[in-house]
């Protein structure tokens, strides 16, 4: 990772950490190997719990539904956009 790169993830985690400070709730950011590696682990098992997935691209929102019926939401700039399928106006074959 370059210098650059490491600073701007210092800077992102820091920021969240801060406004998560303003809301009066604790946040944790980790960028060490082990712990890193970790919370990958629980995100791809907490993904693979996805059984539907709603992209809406217009409000930079996913819902991820799971298996057991709870909800998920993620407000993002880029996730919903790489969820949508991408529009065609090709005429389908009948």
């Amino acid at each position: 990772m370059t210098d650059k790169a490491a600073s701007q993830i210092e800077e992102a985690t820091a920021r969240v950490i801060e406004l998560e400070a303003e809301l009066e709730a604790a946040g944790s950011a980790t960028t060490e190997d082990a712990a890193l590696a970790r919370a990958k682990a629980v995100l791809h098992a907490w993904v693979d719990s996805v059984t539907a997935v709603v992209a809406t691209p217009g409000v930079g929102r996913a819902v991820l539904i799971h298996g057991n019926g709870t909800e998920s939401r993620i407000s993002s700039p880029d996730l919903p956009q790489k969820l949508a399928v991408p529009v065609t106006f090709e005429k389908r074959g009948d």
